[in-house]
């Protein structure tokens, strides 16, 4: 399953130059709003240095690691729920992804218009968020009067109608949808809306090259990501090793893509699995407390319908049996059922029958 997300804003706060950088991808990147009107794709590998101590070890023909596809969407401005700006363009193209990558101007810069004038990202949140709520209210209004007629018809529906009454209700407190108390039930009700607000959201804070490593304080809740465009620019062209030692000396750790993708990865609830051979060595992306035969699916659907068993080796377990023979001989390979929850870092074979 490859993650996408949306990498959204108001104009001229740095989407594109940051798009360009994190993916390696020519962008166009314009001092003047709407610079983007189609949204740039692009898709990176997902940094996990276990990839490459296991392709140490297995000699594989090909390394392959799990994906992540990033979507550049044109600038947001106030009114896009009524098509202001590109409105109901921008609003669409959010639709498509799992996640919403808010980017936020705390870069100094004079030469660059802000299109609110002067540069507030508190501000800049509250826009982006009221207009994503008015959109879902828009589509909620809509929703209720054909569901009315529905529900007479079929008593079955008077509770979606009842959840989607009340969940009108509390967007118009003008809060998102994420955050209103639902059951599992209740989640049913309205998942065939595709609300924009219950979309997972992270803030990125483009901040200044001397700022890279300060963390600015949280906004509506959520930590902002502290990434400077212009650093990420700059390890582009460099080696691992030369990119590793620019980013010590910044004070960072790892580079923003790798921090943006672990954030992201927590945030949905996501981890990875290897399948590990002569052929490849290979990351899957799959939701924390998947199942085995879930884990398979993600290889092949037949393996999903066909499971039968999973041989196992925790990550570090083939790192200390230096492979598959001496983690099975030192006894850490496992059998696993139906009911196993895979682990992160597992590295798995399924034994299946179609």
């Amino acid at each position: 399953m490859a993650l996408s997300i949306g990498i959204v804003g108001l104009p001229n706060v740095g989407k594109s130059t940051l798009f360009t950088a994190l993916t390696r991808k020519g962008g166009l990147a314009a001092n003047y709003p709407f610079a983007t009107i189609e949204p740039n794709v692009g898709v990176v590998e997902v940094p996990d240095e276990r990839l490459h101590k296991l392709a140490e070890i297995v000699k594989p023909a090909r390394i392959l690691p799990a994906t992540v596809e990033f979507l550049d969407i044109a600038g947001l401005v106030k009114g896009a729920n009524k098509g202001e700006g590109l409105g109901n363009q921008f609003l669409a193209n959010i639709r498509e992804t799992d996640a919403i990558v808010e980017v936020l101007r705390y870069f100094s810069d004079g030469n660059v218009i802000h299109v609110e004038g002067e540069s507030d990202p508190v501000r800049d949140v509250d826009i982006i968020k009221t207009e994503l709520i008015l959109a879902d209210l828009a589509t909620v209004e809509k929703a209720i009067p054909r569901l009315e007629k529905e529900a007479k018809r079929d008593k079955n529906l008077a509770a979606k109608l009842e959840t989607v009454k009340e969940l009108q209700g509390w967007l118009n407190e003008g809060h998102r949808a994420l955050r209103f108390d639902m059951t599992d039930e209740q989640r049913e009700h309205i998942y065939d809306l595709h609300l924009l607000t219950m979309k997972p959201m992270l803030y990125v804070a483009n901040v200044d090259e001397d700022q890279a490593a300060s963390q600015p304080e949280a906004i509506d809740g959520v930590s902002p990501i502290p990434i400077s465009a212009k650093v990420e620019s700059e390890i582009i062209d460099m080696d691992a090793t030369e990119a590793k030692e620019f980013l010590e000396m910044m004070g960072l750790e790892q580079s923003g893509l790798e921090r943006l993708i672990k954030a992201a990865y927590q945030l949905l609830g996501l981890q990875s699995y290897f399948t590990a051979g002569e052929v490849e060595v290979r990351a899957w992306t799959v939701p924390v407390g998947a199942k085995a035969p879930q884990a398979a699916g993600v290889i092949h659907t037949d393996f999903e319908r066909g499971f039968i068993k999973a041989e196992t080796i925790g990550y570090n377990d083939f790192i200390a049996g230096n492979g598959e023979a001496g983690a099975r001989a030192a006894g850490k390979m496992r059998l696993e059922g139906k009911d196993y929850i895979v682990q992160d870092g597992d590295v798995m074979h399924f034994k299946f029958n179609v």
